[in-house]
């Protein structure tokens, strides 16, 4: 699969090794693809990463990881041209300054917004309830975490099962987009729990039944 990250930080960062690892080429979209962050990313990415312009990146690819700040997502989107057919992959948290919410500019949701902004695409929420370093390592005991994840395409929702596959997570479909508020908010509950609760990133919700 081609992927496209856009965003070289903690989340982009931590998902596209993994990804490379298992075979997907990424290509990591940056303002500067010569910075010490995208070399780092390179090396620990392997052969099948490359790094190019934002734009260039998302053109190259039919899978687009938007690992970015909510507050630069729309000036992003705008340049990548034309986005129909293409799936995003929205991992963003739009979380006030502060952490003391989510800032009131992204409602209904942020997914919800990148879908006005980028229409003819396939938007997906998803991978935006857990830290880092569960992305890193999902598993706590013999459990795997859980990643949930919201979209109104089925297609592009086995994406993200497969790439949750990947990742060693068990996915968990949450329904349609509009349900995207609810991952967004829990997404702010995990969190809370990890800088105020004192949990720290080493922790993952999982959803259990019988």
């Amino acid at each position: 699969m081609d992927i496209a990250i856009l965003g070289t930080g903690r989340v982009g960062g931590k998902l596209g090794p993994r990804w490379a690892g298992k075979g997907h080429r990424i290509v990591y979209g940056a303002p500067e693809v010569d910075c010490a962050e995208v070399r780092k990313v390179l090396e620990e990415s392997g052969p099948n990463a490359a790094a190019a312009s934002v734009r260039e990146a998302a053109a190259a690819s039919q899978v687009i990881l938007l690992a970015i700040p909510w507050n630069v997502t729309r000036g992003v989107i705008e340049s990548l041209g034309a986005l129909e057919g293409k799936t995003l992959l929205d991992c963003i948290n739009p979380i006030k300054p502060d952490f003391s919410g989510l800032s009131p500019d992204a409602a209904p949701s942020t997914a919800e917004e990148i879908a006005v902004w980028a229409p003819g695409a396939k938007v997906v929420k998803a991978f935006n309830t857990v830290s880092d370093a569960t992305m890193g390592n999902p598993r706590y005991g013999g459990q795997k975490a859980s990643m949930f994840f919201c979209g109104d395409d089925e297609g592009a929702k086995q994406i993200v099962r497969q790439l949750t596959d990947d990742l060693d997570m068990e996915p968990v479909d949450a329904g349609p987009l509009k349900n995207a508020c609810y991952l967004e908010s829990l997404g702010m509950l995990y969190i809370h729990l990890a800088i105020f609760g004192g949990w720290g990133g080493e922790c993952a919700f999982r959803l259990v039944k019988r």
